[in-house]
């Protein structure tokens, strides 16, 4: 079902300095960037190369016009599977509240809640069979 935690989103005010912050002082590296659109980019950085978990760089701004009903005030969790369907069925044959898998320029991910209603995201990750 889950093999490791993927990524932990930041939601950073500004993306580009968020980076030069986690490259320049702490002495992480970009694992993955890619526009996104005219306005958008997916940046993703860890601590090295071989490192699997990463967190993504992504703009409240642009989180809040997306989702306003997302918090951004503390990190999101992205775990990660390599068989997004089954995890999905599974987990929803399990009684746990799942949305409706998503499909985007990035992969499949759905998100789920946990006892407390707390969210997570699970999204489908090649990487992660590697």
């Amino acid at each position: 079902m889950i093999n490791k935690i993927g990524k932990i989103t930041l939601y950073v005010n500004n993306q580009d300095e968020a980076k030069k912050f986690w490259i320049e002082k702490l002495d992480f590296v970009v694992k993955f960037e890619q526009p996104m659109g005219p306005n958008m980019k997916w940046v993703e950085v860890g601590p090295s190369e071989s490192e699997f978990t990463t967190f993504v760089l992504y703009d409240k701004n642009l989180m809040r016009l997306q989702n306003p009903s997302t918090n951004v005030e503390h990190p999101s969790i992205i775990l990660s599977t390599t068989d997004l369907d089954s995890t999905y069925s599974q987990m929803k044959s399990n009684g746990v509240e799942v949305g409706e898998v998503m499909k985007m320029p990035y992969g499949k991910m759905f998100s789920f809640k946990d006892q407390d209603g707390n969210e997570y995201l699970i999204r489908e990750d090649g990487r992660s069979a590697m």
